[in-house]
């Protein structure tokens, strides 16, 4: 976590063997109950330069760890400050019952929420905020152990509205854009929750599936068309239920400041953040294989100039692709595409490659041809 050299334990079964000199170094052990293995604290091994979070270490232990290692212990706090790994659907809405929809506000994304927002987004408790950012530092390093999987230009992101409906004909051009890349190995991430991103994610769960199994996904979803009808989260576990997924991943992005937009089921591995800011550039930034923009408001706006500018000064070594899809939005009700011409004309912006389409086929073509 903290370097190279460090390699990261998370499981009892991968607890290290010490060196000739009887000291483990350069570990970082993430919520180990060593009172579980009292032979592997019997052998008595010293440590050296490790990381402890949120392990149980037993009173014979602690006199081998040496004042090179940093201990920080369990917060008590409603999630695990410490996580080695993204979040599942699963884990998100453990405690959700389709068949009882009251059950969403017990689940546990709901309860950490309710948490959030009760202590406030911007707590002066210590414990909450240290807990907030050791979280948020978690996921940032699991997002980059899953993106090790990735060639750096296969991942594409999706921005757009999120309260695009199911049953608009822009949320199903975004699943089949989002489909047909996956389908050709890209990797698609988006904001992680309803409208253009829930479409984002659902098209990589539907990838390598025919058009009449795509339909038949729309006909159940298209029942609760907005996030905020109470049917919204039950059809799309009932969708994935339909339709298991094994081969195709997507990345979903989310955050507890916009709580109230529930995180979409559709992506397999879930970075959930508290803090919005570290969450948004973190999208941007690992969208190099270029971003798509579907119709939305401010948030998408601010996104594509965040973009851009990313883009200008090649901050991750070079320029990706933007694709604007919406001719007519894009143009003229929210005209930031001849703005960015113009920004370009003048030398304002450089290095953007820009592209304005209304096909889904020229869509994936210019991030393929990228």
């Amino acid at each position: 976590m903290a370097s190279e050299s460090y390699r990261e334990i998370s499981s009892l079964a991968d607890l290290p063997a010490p060196d000739e000199t009887g000291t483990v170094s350069h570990y970082v052990f993430q919520y180990i109950d060593f009172t579980r293995v009292p032979q592997y604290v019997a052998a008595g091994h010293r440590f050296s330069d490790c990381f402890f979070f949120g392990c149980e270490i037993p009173t014979e232990m602690q006199g081998h760890i040496g004042g090179t290692c940093l201990n920080f212990p369990r917060l008590g706090l409603s999630y695990s400050t410490f996580r080695g790994k993204l979040y599942t659907a699963e884990e998100l809405y453990d405690g959700f019952d389709p068949d009882s929809p009251d059950s969403f506000s017990t689940c546990f994304d709901s309860r950490v929420y309710n948490d959030y927002v009760a202590k406030g987004t911007d707590s002066n408790d210590i414990r909450e905020t240290l807990g907030r950012s050791l979280h948020d530092r978690a996921i940032q390093d699991a997002v980059n152990d899953f993106l090790k999987l990735y060639g750096s230009t296969q991942v594409v992101a999706v921005m757009g509205g999120h309260a695009l409906l199911r049953t608009d004909a822009d949320f199903l051009k975004v699943v089949r854009i989002s489909k047909a890349l996956t389908e050709k190995g890209k990797l698609m991430t988006s904001g992680g929750g309803p409208g253009a991103m829930e479409a984002t994610h659902l098209g990589a769960w539907m990838a390598g599936r025919s058009e009449e199994e795509l339909s038949k996904a729309m006909e159940i979803l298209e029942t609760a068309p907005s996030f905020r009808d109470e049917g919204w989260l039950a059809t799309a576990f009932e969708v994935k239920r339909t339709f298991p997924q094994l081969r195709y991943r997507s990345l979903g992005v989310p955050t507890w400041f916009y709580g109230h937009e529930p995180a979409t089921p559709f992506a397999t591995d879930i970075a959930k953040f508290f803090h919005n800011s570290i969450r948004e550039d973190l999208l941007l930034t690992i969208a190099k294989g270029g971003i798509i923009y579907s119709p939305g408001s401010a948030g998408t706006l601010q996104e594509i100039f965040q973009d851009a500018a990313q883009n200008h000064y090649k901050t991750v070594g070079f320029s990706s692709p933007m694709v604007f899809l919406g001719v007519d939005f894009f143009s003229r009700k929210a005209p930031v595409y001849p703005l960015l011409q113009a920004l370009m004309e003048n030398s304002l912006y450089k290095n953007l490659l820009l592209y304005i389409t209304d096909s889904t086929d020229e869509a994936v073509d210019a991030i393929m041809s990228f």
